[in-house]
């Protein structure tokens, strides 16, 4: 591993050079263990602590099928699907792996009593597989997390309804929080020049769900004018969301939960800030019953910072927590698009004000391969930016799921991986110069690098 990461902060490495590297037979990964799936049965989900359950083991190097590429991992990122994994919710993703690996024999691979995670990364590449002709070793490359098989005639017209469409490091083997990973060629994109290794790794999964969710035609189709109302928006998802409302000339209406939140949404250029915490919307009178009174009081809210207009759009995703209040505040004819449940799977929302007002629920699942390339071109060329706060070492992973899981972060929670530090991978320093207070942003307010934060390191056994 030292001889690669030597090789990759060497600029004059060649990519016959990268060729000619040894890859080792193992490497470090943060783990699952399918034994272990049962470790939290009865516990509330609040009470389910990622620190136990997440590993750094050492694991054999996969096999590298046609397609496919081998990366040396510089970084990765927190996502709340490692928070899922980690706490067996839903359900274990070894069912994910099973499935997966009756297939074929080449997905048989990934079917293993462990299962290293991670949805992101940015690095380099060191080998390829048959029939790949648009990458070599050498290529700095961040990835997204879309895995598709495309054998079906389903998936030709948008890859997210590939039947056999997963995520990557979620639904399959081999993730990002990892030393190595092993990815299909087509979830390959440039690394942004002018950001580093923790920096790049950081958009990749909720830039492209913003993406898509908001601005595709396939989500939202968010236009020039449109009032969007945002929950969570300073965190790893809405503010990406926050960014493309005002790169469109949208007006975001920003829900968030302190009032540091708020500074860095009104950071960000947003005006329309709501505190739901200081302002203290309860939607929910208990379990089974929410309060209609306190979304009238939302709506309310909402167009005295919109000069009395309702919202166009709602960037959905905590889910049964506010689904109620989501549809009720959509202007007649508005569109509530989710793409998550982090307070619940089960929604429940009175449907005379969907039906009645015609407006529409539109599903969003991440991103096809030209949206996410879309996405990340936009952070290549500075437009939009990343908003990590925090970075782990690959060793404190555990401590940076829980910051995820426990909402105790701002934007998104990196991990160092291959990287020895933060602030490595730079080529484009003009390009950083133009936007440096941007990318910095969500570390500048009340955050710690890696090295600065105490966390307890994850519990390594071989695999």
């Amino acid at each position: 591993m030292q001889e690669i990461l030597e090789a990759i902060r060497s600029a004059d490495t060649t990519p016959a050079q990268f060729a000619s590297i040894p890859v080792p037979e193992h490497y470090r990964g943060v783990t699952l263990h399918r034994d272990e799936a049962g470790m939290f049965e009865g516990q509330p989900s609040a009470d389910k602590d990622p620190r136990r359950s997440l590993h750094l083991d050492e694991v054999p190097v996969p096999e590298l099928g046609p397609g496919e590429a081998l990366v040396a991992v510089m970084a990765s990122a927190i996502n709340y699907n490692t928070v899922w994994s980690s706490i067996f919710e839903p359900i274990p993703t070894f069912a994910f792996l099973s499935r997966y690996g009756r297939m074929s024999p080449l997905a048989k691979r990934h079917d293993l009593p462990y299962h290293v995670l991670g949805s992101d990364l940015s690095g380099v590449v060191l080998r390829t597989g048959a029939g790949v002709n648009n990458w070599k070793p050498g290529d700095q490359v961040v990835a997204h997390c879309l895995s598709v098989e495309l054998e079906s005639a389903e998936g030709h017209d948008d890859t997210m309804l590939d039947p056999e469409q997963r995520i990557w490091g979620f639904e399959t083997n081999f993730g990002g929080l990892a030393e190595l990973a092993l990815v299909k060629t087509n979830q390959l994109m440039p690394k942004p020049a002018h950001l580093t290794w923790e920096e790049a790794a950081s958009p990749g999964l909720v830039n492209s769900t913003a993406y898509r969710q908001l601005i595709s035609a396939n989500g939202a189709a968010m236009k020039q004018g449109d009032n969007v109302l945002i929950w969570g928006a300073s965190g790893g998802l809405g503010s990406y969301a926050v960014q493309y409302a005002l790169a469109g000339g949208a007006t975001p209406v920003c829900v968030v939960s302190s009032p540091e939140k708020a500074a860095l949404c009104e950071a960000m250029g947003a005006e329309a800030v709501i505190d739901r915490s200081a302002e203290d919307y309860r939607f929910w009178l208990d379990e089974h019953n929410q309060d209609p009174k306190e979304w009238k009081r939302l709506g309310a809210r909402i167009r005295e910072l919109t000069g009395g207009e309702d919202v166009d759009i709602v960037f959905e995703h905590p889910g049964r927590e506010t689904f109620g209040a989501s549809v009720f505040v959509a202007k007649r004819g508005g569109t509530i698009v989710t793409c998550a449940s982090t307070s619940g799977y089960t929604h429940e929302y009175d449907n005379r004000y969907l039906w009645m007002n015609l407006k529409r629920i539109v599903g969003s699942h991440f991103a096809n391969y030209k949206e996410a390339w879309a996405a990340n071109r936009l952070i290549a060329k500075g437009r939009i930016h990343p908003t990590l706060s925090r970075s782990y070492k690959l060793e404190h992973a555990g401590q940076a799921a829980y910051d995820v899981h426990k909402n105790l972060h701002h934007g998104k929670v990196g991990v160092l991986c291959l990287s020895p530090e933060e602030g490595l991978g730079i080529t484009d320093h003009e390009l950083r110069a133009k936007h440096e207070a941007a990318i910095n942003r969500f570390r500048a307010n009340g955050t710690q690098d890696a090295a600065a934060v105490p966390a307890p390191a994850l519990a390594g056994q071989s695999g």
